[in-house]
């Protein structure tokens, strides 16, 4: 079986859970068959096979609660936001694990968001939402563009170092400056904007040996998991337990 970490694992339940196919590549349909069957041992999979209006379906599906819980798949992450942003202020938090078998939660990892002061602030609070139903801690590490004694190389440095204390003065956070390798030690990272977060993950997922289980989709009254397109069909099995478990 497709190896899930201990605190996912203990409380899975079989629920059903819809996933997107879109055919970007020839690879999405087996990835995503692929997986449905690898997650058949924990929960009910429904493929949403609707080409351009699959990312509206899974939607739908999730908010009329016709089913537990929606993976994105492959799917379009642009249409999923879309829809979402008619009616809610979604937001992205990543649950991640390092080689060493660390859980943790990164974010933002929406490449739009986490830029404003106000959405690392509100992150940190869906972040603590998350860990808490995962039964992981709560103290958060906020990261910057660089160290203090970078102050006046640049005007963007000089803005995340800043920006990363506010936040950690306000949320009773830590800024571990440019230090990502300190800042595993929390169960919480916030990264200094939305390209940075996901260059990280892809970074962990993609190239470290790390494991990807997919982002929760906060401030939404429904269960959503998103998913990068390149993930395998084990990787998007995890989505589908991580969704059937928060």
């Amino acid at each position: 079986m497709i190896y899930l970490h201990e605190i996912i694992k203990s409380r899975l339940k079989r629920e059903k859970v819809a996933i997107g196919l879109v055919r970007y590549d020839e690879t999405s349909e087996d990835r995503i068959y692929r997986a449905a069957e690898i997650a058949d041992e924990f929960a009910k999979v429904l493929i949403v096979d609707e080409e351009q209006d699959t990312a509206k379906r899974l939607i739908e599906l999730a908010e009329s609660e016709k089913v537990y819980s929606a993976v994105r798949g492959t799917a379009s992450a642009k249409k999923i936001l879309e829809f979402m942003r008619e009616k809610y202020r979604p937001l992205r938090v990543a649950v991640l694990e390092t080689p060493a078998k660390k859980l943790f939660l990164l974010s933002p990892v929406g490449v739009d968001e986490g830029s404003k002061i106000s959405e690392k602030i509100e992150l940190a609070k869906c972040s603590a939402r998350v860990a808490k139903s995962l039964g992981l801690g709560t103290e958060i590490a906020f990261l910057s563009g660089g160290r203090y004694e970078d102050t006046g190389r640049s005007d963007l440095v000089d803005r995340t170092l800043a920006d990363a204390e506010f936040c950690s003065k306000i949320t009773g956070g830590v800024n571990y400056e440019i230090r990502l390798e300190d800042a595993i030690e929390k169960d919480i990272i916030i990264a200094p904007d939305g390209i940075s977060g996901n260059l990280i993950f892809r970074s962990l997922c993609y190239l470290g040996k790390g494991m990807e289980y997919g982002a929760v989709f906060c401030n939404v009254p429904f269960r959503v998991i998103d998913t990068s397109r390149s993930q395998s069909a084990e990787g998007f099995a995890r989505a589908i337990a991580l969704s059937v478990v928060i």
